[in-house]
């Protein structure tokens, strides 16, 4: 789930060095934490929140374990 997270948001910033995806894994749920430059941060969210809504779309529909639910949190 890292690598699609990265492949996605790889091409809308400047600074791709500068991507950080972490996992926490709780019971119920797995949360991604990315993390961008400041200067990306923009980019990634998008317009009234548009860009960050379809990463979100796309990762909650390419989720592997149906017991567990998915969340992207976007810093």
């Amino acid at each position: 789930m890292k690598a699609l997270i990265e492949s996605i948001v790889t091409p809308l910033v400047d600074y791709p060095d500068d991507i950080v995806i972490t996992e926490t894994e709780e019971e119920t749920k797995i949360i991604y934490h990315l993390t961008v430059n400041q200067e990306d941060v923009g980019k990634v969210i998008g317009k009234n929140g548009r860009i960050a809504k379809a990463i979100r779309t796309v990762v909650y529909a390419a989720k592997s374990d149906a017991n567990k639910r998915i969340y992207l949190d976007i810093m």
